[in-house]
């Protein structure tokens, strides 16, 4: 089902972000889901995250949407040219995964095969109007395609705690130009400065999704502050976290303050992201502490 549907029916759209094995086997990611994710909406699958090899996000949508749940496949522009991506938005469409996040992607310097070379041929802008392009029946070399045309619900992501707010606004202008129809976002943990900006971005009328981390530690904290784009953690989240190592250590911590982060930003947005980095089990209990 696309999730743009769910938007338009006024649902608080709950999703959660799984990252697929180093592997060829999906066995146990299925298990988690029925296990932790039967409460979301739908289950976003990342495409080869922070440039390190991973199974295929199109496989485990793939997989996903086999075992009943609502796929969202992620799409980089990093590893594929624009033959590979139309070629693999098609394949998606003929398993019926509609719903795609446009992604630029990570360089593959920071990964786990630095010398790869990286191909960026698109952006996730292009992305978003390459989906449009297949919608009206048209590749990008303008010739026709055979039969029905795909139909997408077009996704994409913005950073509201970045440092240049403004800037953010408008690559996501730009992005819904392009055909943008939902945005995620990037990992939300100052409540105030995602308020500030939904203010500014309610001009464009789509909806958005809160990007969610539960916080496992204070040393992946401070090291998401360090290296991972448009995420800027309070002091005071640290000082919760040093608290009472035991509660944190048992994710207890990470869980109050990341449902407190829900509730206080619930009434601004449209949605909820959870990128679970391997907590899908905690998934219920922050689910039930945010009230939703």
């Amino acid at each position: 089902m696309k999730i743009t549907e769910l938007f338009k029916q006024g649902e608080f759209v709950i999703s959660a972000e799984v990252g697929p094995p180093k592997g060829c086997h999906a066995d146990e990611l299925i298990e988690d889901a029925k296990k932790y994710l039967t409460n979301v909406h739908a289950i976003n699958v990342t495409d080869n995250q922070s440039s390190v090899m991973r199974l295929g996000s199109l496989a485990v949508c793939k997989a996903l949407k086999d075992e009943g749940f609502n796929p969202i496949f992620q799409m980089t522009c990093r590893d594929r040219n624009r033959l590979a991506l139309q070629s693999d938005l098609l394949s998606a469409a003929m398993f019926g995964i509609d719903n795609v996040l446009a992604l630029t992607g990570d360089h593959t310097f920071i990964g786990d095969h630095p010398q790869a070379k990286p191909v960026f041929d698109l952006d996730s802008a292009s992305l978003l109007y390459t989906m449009c392009q297949l919608e009206q029946g048209k590749d990008l070399a303008g010739l026709d395609l055979v039969g029905e045309a795909p139909s997408f619900a077009k996704g994409a992501v913005v950073s509201p705690c970045s440092d240049s707010v403004d800037a953010q606004l408008v690559k996501m202008e730009r992005k819904i130009a392009a055909g943008a129809e939902f945005f995620q976002t990037q990992a939300v943990f100052d409540s105030e400065q995602f308020i500030k900006f939904m203010e500014k971005a309610k001009q464009f009328g789509k909806p958005v999704q809160l990007g969610i981390i539960i916080p496992k530690s204070v040393g992946m904290c401070r090291f998401m502050n360090g290296n991972v784009a448009g995420v800027s953690i309070p002091e005071s989240i640290f000082d919760e976290l040093k608290a009472d190592k035991e509660k944190t250590k048992a994710g207890i911590t990470g869980i109050e303050i990341a449902a407190r982060i829900i509730r206080e930003c619930k009434p601004y947005c449209q949605g909820v992201h959870i990128m679970t980095l391997g907590w899908e089990d905690k998934i219920p209990a922050l689910l039930e502490q945010a009230g939703i």
